[in-house]
């Protein structure tokens, strides 16, 4: 009964993307085998009360090109393994609703790990995965939040307390009602040695040397990519480049994209790690607001989904 109820939710609440999958580009050039599906990270969203989207107009751009399209949601704040298992029942209710046997996932930060999750658990319903600024080695931002504030001390109980409650409001904004965050989970789990921990249990497309590539296809079968920034200030009148700007000081002059590492986004075939974008800039925020002469994110993916398509993904 609870899967039929799922099922009639997602015809109905998903038949507008399904619908607005429809080409207008006679050329096909983002028509993928296989469905697409966007992944957001941490404190993510599909829109906040209808004015902003998380992927701004990076879904309109891929669908024009033929791409058929979805934008799941996941916890704004929990860990990779809870995210990755809402992330697996919405692509199951997805095959269960139209029959599709496997995605192409696109994720960003935190939206990487928690495809890689289903990508280990679930390998034959992941055709592809390509991730955006993911900590695959953990992240340094993480790791000096909880020196500076560990968790047992005031400050620790504030931070978490502060983010909670954000995330709280992004769920409720998004339409998704009220849930519970865990920024403590998220916190931990981005941090370098507990994603040490992670990378062991979840292998599969794995950098083969330090700060090099993984295989193209791991041994599940899963094709893997990976790209990232390394540039944090990249438009005077986008306000999160500042907060990017504070937490860069975590990495001591590292290249970074304000939150990621330069090293740490590599997974799998390294795409290009040195894109002139910070975290937000990656997938357009905010508002599309980022250096004047960097390369379009919708562009980028674009290009992306054409690499599959001529891979018969």
């Amino acid at each position: 009964m609870k899967h039929v109820l799922c099922c009639l939710c997602l015809l109905f609440g998903l038949a507008e993307p399904l619908a607005a999958s429809t080409s207008v580009d006679v050329s096909g050039y983002t028509r993928t085998r296989y469905p697409v599906v966007l992944v957001h990270g941490m404190f993510g969203f599909d829109s906040l009360l209808g004015l902003m989207h998380y992927w701004d107009t990076i879904p309109v751009r891929l669908r024009e090109g033929g791409a058929t399209l979805y934008v799941v949601h996941l916890s704004p704040l929990d860990s990779d393994q809870v995210r990755g298992e809402q992330l697996l029942a919405q692509l199951q209710d997805l095959q269960a609703v139209y029959g599709y046997t496997r995605f192409n996932l696109i994720g960003h930060s935190q939206g990487g790990l928690s495809s890689r999750y289903v990508a280990e658990v679930r390998p034959d319903l992941v055709a592809s995965l390509t991730t955006l600024g993911t900590p695959h080695q953990g992240s340094a931002v993480a790791d000096g939040l909880m020196k500076v504030a560990p968790e047992d001390s005031l400050r620790g109980r504030f931070l978490a307390a502060l983010m909670n409650l954000v995330g709280e409001f992004e769920s409720l904004a998004s339409g998704s009602g009220f849930t519970v965050e865990q920024f403590e989970s998220v916190l931990q789990g981005l941090g370098t040695a507990q994603m040490q921990i992670y990378n062991q249990d979840h292998p599969s497309g794995a950098p083969l040397t330090p700060c090099g590539e993984g295989p193209l296809v791991a041994a599940n079968g899963v094709r893997y990519y990976s790209m990232g920034g390394t540039s944090v200030l990249t438009n005077p009148l986008d306000a999160s480049d500042y907060v990017l700007g504070i937490a860069s000081l975590f990495f001591a002059g590292r290249p970074n994209d304000g939150l990621v590492e330069r090293c740490s986004s590599h997974w799998g075939q390294v795409l290009r790690d040195d894109y002139p974008w910070n975290h937000f800039d990656e997938v357009n925020q905010l508002f599309g607001l980022r250096g004047a002469l960097s390369p379009d994110p919708a562009e980028v993916l674009r290009v992306q989904l054409n690499r599959l398509k001529q891979a018969g993904l």
